[in-house]
């Protein structure tokens, strides 16, 4: 195989009351990355990245390049060369895991150049070592289902154990992206260095039936468990109109409304991909009228994780 083309998709971090630990992939939007082997040189050189002017070209320093980079270097790939071309269609943070898109999108695609030689495991630990390039820490609840699809859960935040939670069928979800900037950093430091027992408590309970129902394709069960009772109620002070928004979805009988990864995106869930339209046309209308632009995008929960899109022999 010479070329290969793969498309990496956006996630969902922080599921709700699942901070760092729960994560799911959805359709759109997401990253696509064309792979060229070449004779003439060795080594990875980005020659293409568009939809932005924000990413640097040198592979030490893009997601993209860097996994790659250290696919070959896993493999022992030494004297091979990469033409690497890098499409962005989703605005870097944006709460919606832009860097992981890339990095899986990189990583799948690397992997089906050279015959699909790397496990799960090895997959994932290149993309938690691009995921600390992007912002420090090799966290998976982003790269993790944009590589695997589906919900997953991670057991331990800093290896690479992670669980595949099923997706219930007819489960749609709605993200909504204003555009507005809130920086990560603020974002972790706003939280809570401690938590109260009882707060804890009902958090820990949430988590569990949340998964519990997504076992069971509860839907009733899953509405009752999207809240956050420990990182949602400081992060939201961060994005403009979250209020308004929540009461919207509620409104449209969603469920629930809750933060994207760290924000602005917000995100939420329900069996009825008529109710996710209506209530994204009246959340950007709202945003609208208070100067903000947005976008959104809907998709139906389908387990299916970064693909190949396209290969030339």
């Amino acid at each position: 195989m010479r070329e290969v083309t793969c498309f990496g998709k956006a996630t969902v971090a922080n599921f709700s009351c699942g901070f760092d630990v729960l994560g799911f992939s959805v359709e759109k939007p997401g990253d696509t990355v064309k792979l060229r082997k070449t004779e003439q040189f060795t080594g990875v050189k980005i020659t293409v990245i568009s939809g932005t002017d924000r990413l640097s070209s040198d592979p030490e320093r893009n997601t993209a390049g860097f996994a790659v980079l250290k696919y070959l270097e896993l493999f022992n790939l030494d004297n091979i060369g990469i033409e690497l071309e890098l499409w962005k269609d989703m605005p870097l943070g944006s709460g919606m895991g832009s860097s992981a898109a890339s990095a899986a999108a990189a990583i799948r695609g690397i992997d089906k150049l050279f015959g699909e030689r790397a496990t799960d495991r090895q997959l994932l630990e290149i993309g938690m070592a691009c995921e600390k390039l992007a912002c420090g820490s090799a966290h998976a609840d982003n790269i993790a289902p944009s590589l695997f699809g589906g919900i997953i859960l991670i057991r331990e935040t800093d290896t690479e154990d992670f669980v595949r939670i099923p997706v219930p069928k007819g489960l749609y979800c709605m993200i909504v992206h204003p555009d507005i900037v809130v920086n990560t950093k603020d974002s972790r430091n706003i939280l809570p260095e401690k938590i109260p027992l009882e707060q804890a408590v009902r958090q820990w309970a949430n988590i569990a039936s949340l998964i519990s129902a997504l076992y069971q394709g509860d839907f009733d069960l899953l509405r009752r468990s999207l809240t956050d009772y420990i990182v949602e109620p400081v992060r939201r002070k961060l994005i403009p109109c979250f209020t308004e928004m929540r009461h919207i979805a509620l409104q449209d009988d969603l469920f629930n409304l809750s933060i994207s990864g760290s924000g602005p995106s917000v995100f939420s869930l329900s069996d009825s991909e008529d109710k996710l339209f209506h209530a994204a046309e009246k959340i950007k209308r709202l945003l609208c009228q208070n100067g903000i632009r947005s976008q959104y995008y809907i998709s139906e929960l389908t387990g299916k994780g970064s693909e190949i899109v396209d290969c030339e022999v």
